[in-house]
């Protein structure tokens, strides 16, 4: 059983691929015919090309919706593919849920003729958001724990280029800090379900948080702290794009 066999059965209502973000990992794949989706899920940001999908939950694959690329369950660290099989490697939001990330971009190395990319983000980053640094510090060692360093990755990938994501302010899709300037939206269970960070941190540690918030919202006291993010169309948070040629 994996981790999302029991966190990820909310991502098909709060997991939907965002045009923008999507765009980002199109441009990084521009040139390449074939891809295989490491850590797929729910099949968000998979590209057309996409020959096939590996994913270690059963929970995840049956979201997957009617046209996704062929999937295969399976990890990323025993990638089920022939050495040099297809163009490039994909790995969005998922490196951080593998047992071993060193081994699995060796595997995307073997699989892959060309490219490799990766999106993921920096803890160092994220860790200060307004959420995690006013509100959920329980959430914030959450992160902690579950992030890969942006340098060991990058020294797994080799020479690779690190483009930042800034989110936008409508972000349809409800990773860790799409709401940042919709803070409602992290009092709904529903939405928290669909981020790892707060669905792996226990509710009894967030509760306090989560009411501060609540009460801070209810007064005005959120919108006068953070005025200055209201008017903001994006947000850097740590996103970043990783992408490296063979």
């Amino acid at each position: 059983m994996t981790r999302y066999d029991t966190t990820g059965r909310t991502y098909g209502r709060t997991r939907r691929a965002d045009p923008r973000v999507a765009g980002a990992v199109e441009g990084a794949l521009r040139g390449m015919g074939s891809v295989v989706n490491v850590g797929a899920g729910s099949g968000s940001y998979e590209p057309g090309r996409t020959v096939v999908a590996v994913e270690p939950s059963r929970v995840m694959i049956g979201q997957r919706g009617v046209g996704a690329a062929p999937v295969v369950q399976g990890v990323a660290e025993a990638l089920p593919l022939r050495a040099d099989s297809v163009d490039a490697a994909l790995a969005v939001l998922t490196v951080h849920h593998w047992s071993d990330p060193g081994r699995g971009i060796a595997e995307m190395k073997r699989v892959a003729r060309h490219r490799l990319v990766v999106l993921t983000w920096d803890h160092s980053v994220f860790r200060e958001f307004w959420l995690l640094r006013e509100y959920l510090p329980a959430a914030s060692e959450s992160d902690r724990m579950l992030a890969v360093p942006l340098a060991e990755l990058t020294e797994a990938l080799g020479e690779v280029t690190v483009t930042p994501i800034p989110v936008p302010h409508d972000c349809v899709d409800g990773f860790g800090g799409a709401f940042w300037r919709r803070p409602e939206a992290y009092l709904d269970p529903t939405v928290r379900a669909g981020m790892s960070l707060l669905a792996l941190t226990p509710e009894s540690a967030l509760a306090e948080g989560l009411s501060r918030l609540r009460a801070d919202l209810d007064s005005g006291a959120w919108a006068a702290r953070h005025a200055d993010l209201l008017a903001r169309p994006t947000l850097d948070l740590g996103y970043r794009l990783l992408t490296a040629e063979l």
